[in-house]
């Protein structure tokens, strides 16, 4: 994939994954590959931006807890009820946005 194509999408992927539950950083960059069968990788340079992004709009809320398999703290991430409303805004936007380009590429009746 595109780098600037994810890049665009980060936080709309990142919403999209924190909505049903929390995460931490590892769990997030994990489950965006499984769920999108390995085309999403998030490297930390831009994962823990966005994050921080999205928890500075209070979309997000960060708590450290003790790690799953101990060790130092993580910080675990959860969707805020702003960050859903934001979710399903940026859903709408981008449906639009994937339908006017879908519009293009089939031929025009009229032509």
């Amino acid at each position: 994939m595109d780098a600037h194509q994810l890049k665009g999408n980060l936080e709309l992927i990142l919403l999209s994954i924190l909505e049903p539950t929390e995460m931490y950083g590892l769990e997030i960059t994990k489950e965006a590959q499984e769920r999108t069968n390995g085309m999403f990788t998030f490297s930390i340079g831009s994962l823990y931006p966005a994050l921080h992004r999205l928890e500075n709009a209070g979309f997000i809320q960060g708590r450290f807890q003790a790690a799953p398999r101990g060790g130092s703290p993580v910080k675990f991430y959860k969707i805020t009820p702003s960050g859903i409303q934001e979710l399903k805004s940026r859903q709408r936007e981008f449906e639009a946005f994937a339908s006017a380009i879908r519009s293009l590429w089939s031929p025009s009746s009229n032509t």
